[in-house]
């Protein structure tokens, strides 16, 4: 019967745990961690970590890089221009300015660190929080164009 109880006890500590420091992000919020997909391969690119900052801004870093064959963990933006020239991919932040107007997040930008450039940026959570469309565009939205980042689990991604 002790056993019993002792494990009735670690059951509830550990879901208690579990719960406090799980992180509370609602599945309609673009926080957390996102797996961005090549367009051409359909091959993971990158794991993002989007954060919100001061004054409720978003901001996204890349964490994990997905090298091609015969590419470095290591990459550098080659690309960049200013302070970003020759830094390293991983750790860099590829988001900002995102502010949250409804369903969406708007008014921010976006780097691609393949080409060193900076795009108008906008992010809307798609299929009950597992998907994010993230758009990125000169001048006006409609000039632009979009990829779904799928949502990931830390833990699990680091485990592959």
């Amino acid at each position: 019967m002790s056993r019993i109880m002792t494990w009735l006890s670690v059951i509830v500590i550990g879901c208690f745990i579990t719960t406090v420091f799980a992180e509370n992000v609602p599945p309609n919020s673009p926080i957390g961690y996102w797996k961005t997909i090549d367009d051409v391969t359909g091959r993971p690119k990158s794991i993002i970590h989007i954060w919100k900052a001061e004054n409720d801004v978003l901001m996204g870093k890349v964490i994990k890089i997905f090298p091609k064959v015969g590419e470095s963990q290591n990459k550098v933006c080659t690309a960049c221009v200013g302070l970003r020239h020759n830094q390293p991919i991983v750790g860099m932040v590829i988001l900002s300015g995102l502010k949250a107007n409804q369903n969406a997040w708007n008014n921010g930008q976006i780097l691609d660190p393949e080409n060193g450039k900076t795009y108008s940026c906008s992010v809307r959570i798609a299929d009950q929080g597992k998907k994010l469309n993230v758009h990125g565009f000169v001048g006006i939205p409609l000039l632009g164009r979009s990829q779904l980042w799928e949502r990931v689990d830390l833990m699990s991604e680091n485990e592959s």
